[in-house]
This record gives C-alpha cells, sequence and structure tokens, in this order.
C-alpha cells in the first residue's frame, strides 16, 4: 500500500537481496553482504581483494605498502582490478606505491566529501588509505590505470595550527619515467592533504587523457589539481574543493589555516602546456586562485563556482593561435586577500583571445576566512601584447573601481554586450582599448 514499505528477501550466492517498496512504489533494491564474503564477491566481479596479497589494517604502514606493490605487480600483466575491501580501520601505507600499467584499484566508495565516519572514533572507515609518509608521494600513475572509490586520510595533519602544517607529498603523482596516458581518477576524498593529484609530467615524459570526476578535498598548499604538459584532452569535471569537506570526522579548518592557504598565491585548478582541456562543474571555496589557465594552454570552463579567493580565474596566452578559452555558466565571489587591490575575479593577460558568457561576480563577507568583502573590480587586463576579450551576460557586483574592467594594456580589444554593472546599470562596450594610461 502507499506509505507502507514492504521487504521481499531472497538468498544469492553472494549474499542476501532486499526489495524495500517504498512510499509512492518505488522499488529499491539492495545486497547486504553477510561477513566474510567480500572476497568471493570481488572475485565474482573480476577483482582480487587487497587482502588476499597480505594488506591489512593491523599491519605497519612498510608491510603495506610491499604488499600492496605486490599485488599491483600481480595485477599489471593480466591488466586486472582490485578491490580496496572495506574496513572500520583504516589502512596504513607508506608512500612510493607505483600503480603500474593495466592496474585498477577500486573501493566501494563515491565521493564522500563530508567523510565517512567510525561510529566511535574520529576516523573514516571503509576503503581507506591512512597515510603520514612526509617523503613520497603516495601513490604514482602509469598508462591504463584507475582509482576509484577511495578515500585518502592524513590523520596527522592540523586542522587549527596553520605552523603546524605538514607538507606532504603529492597523495597522487603522475609517473615521471613512463608514459601516463588513459588514467581514471574517479570518485576519490582526500581528508588532510597538501597537495592532492599532481599531473605536472615532464615535457620528455609527457601524459595524456587524464579524467579527474567526482574528486573532493582541501590541499593546505591551495593545488588540488595541477596539469602540466598534457597533451590530449585532460578534463576535470565535479570536482568540489572546500575546507569543510571533513566537517563529520573532526571538524572543519581554522579560519587561521584557510588564511594560510590563500597566503600561499597557489591555485586550485592549476594548467599549463595542455591542449584542449575541458573544466566543467569545478568549485573551491577558501583559496587564492580557482583556476590558472597557463600560457600553453586552450580549452573550456563551465559551470563553475570559485568562492572566497583573491583572484577567480587567471588566463594567459603565449600566441594568437591555439590560445583561446571559453568560459561560461558561472560564478566568482572575490573578497580575500592582503589588500584590496589585489582582489579581481577575472585576470587576463598574453595573447589569445578569452570568451566570457553568463559569468556572475559579487563579494561580501564570510567568516569561515579573514576577508575584504569587495574587488577592486570585475577585470584586469594587463600586459603589452595584443589580445582580445568578449564578453556577452555578465553581472558585475561590489567592485570599487569606477568601471568593472580595468584596462592597462593599450593593444587590447575588449567587447561587452548585455552586461549589468554594480550599478545595476547596462554595461555596453563596443570596443574598448583606450582606457588604458598612455
Amino acid at each position: 500500500m502507499r506509505g507502507n514499505a514492504v521487504i521481499i528477501s531472497s538468498s544469492t550466492l553472494t549474499g542476501q537481496i532486499r526489495c524495500h517498496l517504498l512510499p509512492g512504489f518505488i522499488a529499491v533494491a539492495l545486497l547486504v553482504l553477510p561477513a566474510g564474503r567480500a572476497q568471493d564477491s570481488a572475485r565474482a566481479q573480476g577483482m582480487r581483494s587487497i587482502r588476499e596479497f597480505g594488506v591489512l589494517s593491523t599491519n605497519t604502514a612498510e608491510k603495506n605498502r610491499e604488499a600492496l606493490q605486490k599485488a599491483i605487480d600481480w595485477a599489471s600483466s593480466r591488466g586486472a582490478a582490485l578491490f580496496v575491501e572495506p574496513s572500520d580501520e583504516p589502512y596504513p601505507v607508506a608512500g612510493g606505491v607505483v600503480l603500474r600499467m593495466n592496474v585498477s584499484l577500486v573501493g566501494v566508495h563515491g565521493p564522500v566529501g563530508r567523510g565517512t565516519r567510525h561510529p566511535s572514533k574520529h576516523q573514516p572507515v571503509g576503503s581507506v588509505f591512512r597515510i603520514e609518509d612526509t617523503t613520497k608521494p603516495f601513490i604514482t600513475v602509469e598508462s591504463a590505470t584507475q582509482l576509484r572509490g577511495l578515500q585518502f586520510w592524513y590523520p596527522a595533519q592540523t586542522l587549527t595550527d596553520p605552523i603546524k602544517t605538514i607538507k606532504y607529498p603529492p597523495t597522487i603523482q603522475v609517473s615521471h619515467t613512463h608514459a601516463a596516458q588513459g588514467v581514471t581518477l574517479s570518485c576519490l576524498t582526500f581528508f588532510g592533504e597538501y597537495i592532492a593529484m599532481d599531473f605536472n609530467a615532464l615535457a620528455g615524459v609527457p601524459c595524456e587523457q587524464i579524467l579527474f570526476e567526482h574528486c573532493y578535498g582541501y590541499p593546505l598548499s591551495g593545488e588540488f589539481i595541477r596539469i602540466d604538459h598534457c597533451y590530449d584532452i585532460p578534463r576535470i569535471l565535479h570536482c568540489h574543493v572546500n575546507p569543510a569537506n571533513q566537517r563529520l570526522i573532526r571538524s572543519g579548518y581554522s579560519r587561521s589555516v584557510i588564511d594560510a592557504v590563500v597566503a600561499l598565491k597557489t591555485f586550485t585548478y592549476a594548467i599549463n602546456h595542455t591542449d584542449n582541456a575541458v573544466l566543467m562543474d569545478v568549485f573551491t571555496f577558501g583559496a587564492y586562485g580557482g583556476a590558472y589557465l597557463g600560457p600553453q594552454t586552450y580549452g573550456q570552463l563551465t559551470s563553475f563556482n570559485f568562492d572566497c579567493v583573491t583572484i577567480g580565474i587567471h588566463k594567459l596566452g603565449a600566441g594568437i593561435i591555439n590560445r583561446n578559452w571559453q568560459i561560461a555558466q558561472g560564478s566568482i565571489i572575490a573578497n580575500t586577500g592582503p589588500a584590496l587591490r589585489d582582489i579581481h575575479p577575472f585576470v587576463i593577460e598574453g595573447e589569445g583571445h578569452t570568451a566570457i558568457s553568463n559569468v556572475e561576480s559579487f563579494s561580501g563577507r564570510n567568516g569561515a576566512l579573514t576577508t575584504i568583502g569587495k574587488s577592486q573590480d570585475f577585470m584586469l587586463v594587463r600586459g603589452s601584447k595584443k589580445l582580445t576579450v568578449s564578453l556577452s551576460g555578465c553581472r558585475m557586483r561590489n567592485y570599487v573601481s569606477d568601471e568593472p574592467i580595468t584596462i592597462l594594456n593599450r593593444s587590447s580589444i575588449i567587447q561587452a554586450v548585455g552586461c549589468i554593472d554594480k550599478h545595476e546599470r547596462p554595461f555596453n562596450v563596443p570596443t574598448a582599448a583606450s582606457h588604458a594610461p598612455r
């Protein structure tokens, strides 16, 4: 009957399927595995549990690193997936693990942005790696690899005192000795990391086709994803960076720690030497910069929110061919930094074209960090080489300058149509380059 729940149970080879008839006659099937059957289930899905290779929550970090590497080496020649069996105690693992070609390391989670939580301890549960190594990246990835459904926890990281911040090596790093072509990083959550995902490849060993999706964290370096020398369409999709991400585990970061992250003048998403990058549905809070689009890049940035930043988007260009970005459907709250003159939702310089549509910018106070509450302008255009900018449908608020666009580049060409300034008046500029100081 509507409003009642009916449970239908049946036995399976791996457990019990329970079908709940919920209000509104919606059937939901839940697979409930009995104790001791998770490894059989993993095998049935073509995976081997890492516990079968000796990775245990009761081991030392060094012993688990050796066992995990042994499992990866076994899986590499087979193109196999390894199952990070959920546990009430995280797996301590030392840094220096290499995810060799063809291997997938898979856990049980979607992105758990506020953290899973042990019923009686301040720690996450599930497919969790406990990391305390301060000398080596936790895991280095090669081609045709996958990390999915995992949590990375740094329990020794400070939450309250920026002086005690531990500058851990990157949690995930691209190989500097082997190709990394085709890497999937999905449904990953980071707690206490310093640099989450480092894909600054070497010029002689570039990476390609890197997919970041549904990843959550708050790096105390300010750098969540950085990419360099990636020449075939990297994609950053549905990623969320927020100092409250581990609120359910140990509470969020203090105001002083967030201020210290902003003071590092880094960007949450930083890209250079990269062809046709795609950033979609990305968020950050409490960082110096949202997205750095380096001089040797081009691509698209859509459906974004950069909240409590000093600079929302810094776009450069090292030429007029393929150094163009299309930026659309987003909001920027630029309100923090050392001084008002440093706060700009957009900074544009170099060469190339920037097309901006339907982007809102506003400022205000926020108690989570130290804020000025206003921006200097909506956009700063600087440099000396010719660049072009087109804007449409943009809403500009809470800046202090007389005009929303500060033009310090006499060679720039800027067009705006259908925009609204801080006075709620139309802002339309057919061609603007004459505002630059002579």
